[in-house]
């Protein structure tokens, strides 16, 4: 019998069923070929090319299985790049499958999606069993985000260490004003007496007598109260010690490492050098291995720590455009100390602040 004629009706019906996912239980993994029914599964399983794919497979298992663990790198990567929030699993595992190149899950080592949300739960994401199924959440262990956070962390400790010893400083200095004054008695609360005329025309009259010392106590608290000075005194020091920081820190002549992956991995943690500002957020650099050059803005470089020793360029701060060399790093509270070369004195400054100089 010869074949169907391309506009045949058994043509298009054949050509309409090679469409779309057929049933996982005629798909062959192993030659990536989907059959249409039990019949052709059977006659699959028993031809040349199969038996061929077999043995090809069982003198290098560990190849077909690599292959075959793509399933979980391409689950993880579509639920990091498409659901950044807690989501069912069956959502995600449905939006996989809709490609039809994509590693089925029967050729895996995990034999449901159950376990293997388990299995994830286990190393990489956050999940939780509800009535309605199985949620799961990815969560970022990217050492760079990891390193910000932490970074993050400790910014926001240190400034509540700051306040917290400057409140005890102030409580300092007010317990020394006081010095051994005695505590104010609590008030002695009296029986409520009627008063005479008498009296009380006694007491109007001594009460005009004392209006001069009355207008003095009123002046005495119109000025300030030796804590209000105090609190002043601790709020110009602080705006003094403040570092005076800019949002761009970009200068000639420093060198930078290349964090941005937009370029590829031929720039990608590379180090260049800083040859001319085009504005005070774009700079040219040159790069040190290729000697590349490229045009980039500051949110795809960072500063480059050197050995001690070395010197840097203070970028930022309130020694900005000062020389300096490196003594001694910081690990702990991510900042290094630096002797000023024209002051010879020596300060604390945080990583982003200073960079190598070329």
């Amino acid at each position: 019998m010869g074949k169907a004629d391309f506009l045949s009706p058994k043509a298009i019906s054949n050509r309409i069923k090679s469409k779309g996912l057929q049933k996982l239980r005629w798909y062959c993994q192993m030659c990536q070929k989907q059959c249409r029914d039990e019949n052709g599964f059977k006659c699959h399983c028993m031809s040349e090319s199969h038996q061929r794919q077999l043995l090809l497979a069982s003198e290098s298992p560990h190849k077909f299985m690599d292959f075959f663990s793509e399933f979980k790198s391409g689950f993880v990567e579509l639920l990091r790049r498409r659901f950044t929030k807690r989501v069912h699993n069956n959502i995600v595992y449905n939006e996989y499958i809709s490609d039809r190149e994509h590693i089925h899950m029967n050729a895996t080592r995990w034999e449901t999606l159950t376990d293997f949300t388990k299995w994830l739960g286990r190393q990489l994401c956050k999940v939780d069993e509800t009535p309605k199924g199985w949620y799961i959440q990815y969560i970022d262990r990217d050492p760079e985000t990891i390193r910000r956070q932490e970074e993050l962390a400790r910014r926001k400790k240190h400034e509540l260490d700051d306040e917290e010893r400057s409140a005890k400083f102030i409580e300092e200095q007010v317990r020394r004003g006081r010095g051994g004054k005695e505590e104010e008695e609590d008030p002695v609360y009296t029986e409520l007496k009627r008063e005479s005329e008498e009296e009380a025309l006694a007491k109007a009259s001594s009460t005009k007598r004392k209006e001069p010392s009355s207008a003095s106590d009123s002046r005495d608290k119109k000025r300030k109260s030796a804590l209000e000075q105090i609190i002043e005194m601790e709020e110009r020091k602080k705006q003094q010690q403040q570092p005076l920081k800019t949002d761009h820190w970009l200068q000639p002549n420093i060198v930078v490492k290349v964090v941005t992956k937009r370029l590829g991995d031929k720039y990608h943690r590379k180090k260049a050098v800083v040859t001319e500002m085009r504005d005070p957020f774009t700079a040219v650099v040159k790069m040190i291995d290729s000697g590349d050059k490229l045009k980039l803005d500051q949110n795809h470089v960072e500063t480059v720590i050197p050995a001690p020793g070395k010197r840097v360029m203070i970028v930022n701060g309130n020694f900005r455009d000062t020389e300096a060399v490196l003594e001694g790093i910081d690990e702990k509270n991510f900042c290094a100390s630096l002797t000023l070369d024209s002051k010879g004195k020596r300060v604390d400054v945080a990583y982003e602040d200073f960079s190598k100089l070329a």
